[in-house]
């Protein structure tokens, strides 16, 4: 490990302190129907999801980051039930988070397609180190020294808590297959009911082409974060595919990848679950 490693490990710790540090602060401030949106992929997407809802009274907030601590100030001023975008791993939530046992939605995509949208996250994200080419960026996203970690790391995070009750974890590319099921159980999880016909109403208003064309005016929108992360804080859209991967990694990455995704996930149900999906 050399010591620009070193370097970004200790500051990401001390960030870590203090998001924890913050996130103490909002004792007795969280209510039980507070809504925790805990998203490792498809953030943007599920918030649509939620924001479409009709009569769902739940009010969405601006991302919350590793490091972005004003919002936590934010979410004091809420009253209602809100939904609170974030790439934060489940052991990087404040404790008062999970002792309220607020309900948390976690998405899980293929990683390999997770490292290819990375990669061109980082390309068109100028706070993020300089990426050359798709094999450099490759070799960061295995030893997890991209921002927020490690992809296996995070899903083994929520592994024995994926059969609690206030956890719903959502599949990318089950989403991508039947995105009116999906939103069915988004729905029921957070005890809303919907008719079929709004649920298809809600499946058009957040297909991926539709999303692309509100984009832009999103974006001019000052209020409206859509990503903590970006330089402009812009929404990033880019194909939204399932299996796009297969452009990227040659024989010998593939490889690579599979025995290390085998030797990290191997005793992980979340992971097969995945590999069905893919």
């Amino acid at each position: 490990m050399y010591s620009g490693d070193l370097g970004r490990k200790s500051r990401k710790k001390k960030r870590l302190a203090t998001v924890v540090s913050s996130g103490a602060s909002l004792k007795n401030k969280i209510k039980k129907m507070y809504f925790i949106l805990f998203l490792c992929e498809g953030t943007h997407w599920i918030a649509e999801v939620i924001e479409n809802i009709p009569n769902a009274r739940i009010t969405l907030t601006s991302p919350i980051e590793l490091g972005d601590m004003s919002k936590f100030e934010e979410l004091k001023m809420y009253c209602k039930r809100r939904v609170i975008p974030t790439h934060l791993s489940y052991n990087m939530l404040p404790t008062d988070i999970i002792q309220k046992q607020c309900k948390i939605i976690y998405i899980i995509r293929n990683p390999k397609d997770t490292a290819v949208s990375l990669f061109h996250y980082y390309r068109e994200n100028p706070n993020l180190p300089g990426i050359e080419t798709w094999a450099a960026f490759l070799e960061l996203f295995l030893r997890g020294d991209v921002v927020y970690g490690s992809w296996f790391d995070h899903v083994l995070s929520l592994e024995e808590h994926k059969n609690d009750k206030n956890i719903l974890i959502i599949f990318y590319e089950e989403m991508k297959k039947d995105i009116s099921k999906s939103i069915k159980k988004i729905t029921t999880f957070l005890g809303i009911n919907v008719s079929d016909g709004e649920i298809n109403k809600i499946a058009w208003k957040t297909s991926f082409s539709e999303m692309k064309n509100n984009a832009t005016k999103e974006n001019r929108d000052p209020d409206h974060t859509i990503c903590a992360l970006t330089s402009d804080r812009n929404l990033v859209f880019r194909k939204g595919v399932v299996g796009d991967w297969i452009n990227y990694f040659t024989s010998k990455q593939k490889r690579v990848f599979d025995e290390l995704f085998t030797e990290k996930m191997r005793h992980s149900e979340l992971a097969r679950h995945v590999e069905d999906c893919a």
